[in-house]
């Protein structure tokens, strides 16, 4: 099973926020970190990956120090790391961030099939939870998001989903995209 893990370089939470001249965020401020969420997004594709045999790819996009998220996703088990660095990616909206994304998974899938791809339920920066679904779109693949619990069986992949007023338990054919929530593990 290969899984692709997408993780994010975000602006420490702690920080001083602002924007720079031309509108976008001062990513310069204070350190980054791994996005938190997806720290949990990690751990879910490793597990799987323990279950099922198989290889963990954490995947970034952004400036040089993104290189921290996929380094720590490394330090948490993963396998390989994949960093797409593009100057003219500067500031890219979600449909664009879905759309690098894409391609890059794409391409991760030309010698074996992504059977797999695992976010976080949203970046602590910008908190739209949009890219998973964008991403699932750009892939043409099922998608299932806000997993409190995520298990691969039968070539599919079933979530748990726990809303405010009920629980949803629903499957979906791999290959699939998934967005898991803080609730599903407790990441290494």
């Amino acid at each position: 099973m290969k899984i692709v893990v997408c993780v994010k370089h975000v602006p420490d939470v702690q920080a001083d926020r602002r924007f720079t001249d031309d509108g976008l965020v001062d990513r310069t401020q204070g350190d980054g970190t791994l996005n938190e969420l997806d720290e949990n997004a990690v751990e879910a594709a490793l597990a799987l990956a323990e279950a099922h045999g198989g290889e963990v790819v954490a995947l970034t996009m952004g400036p040089a120090d993104a290189e921290d998220a996929v380094r720590r996703a490394l330090q948490m088990g993963a396998d390989q790391a994949v960093h797409v660095q593009d100057d003219a990616l500067a500031g890219s909206d979600v449909f664009a961030t879905a759309a690098v994304l894409a391609a890059a998974v794409r391409r991760l899938g030309e010698d074996a099939p992504v059977d797999l791809v695992v976010t976080g339920m949203a970046a602590l920066d910008g908190l739209m939870s949009v890219v998973p679904s964008l991403l699932a779109a750009e892939l043409g693949t099922s998608q299932a998001t806000l997993a409190a619990e995520l298990a691969v069986e039968d070539g599919a992949v079933r979530v748990r989903r726990d809303l405010d007023d009920a629980t949803e338990v629903v499957r979906a054919p791999l290959p699939a995209v998934v967005s898991v929530t803080d609730q599903s593990n407790q990441p290494r």
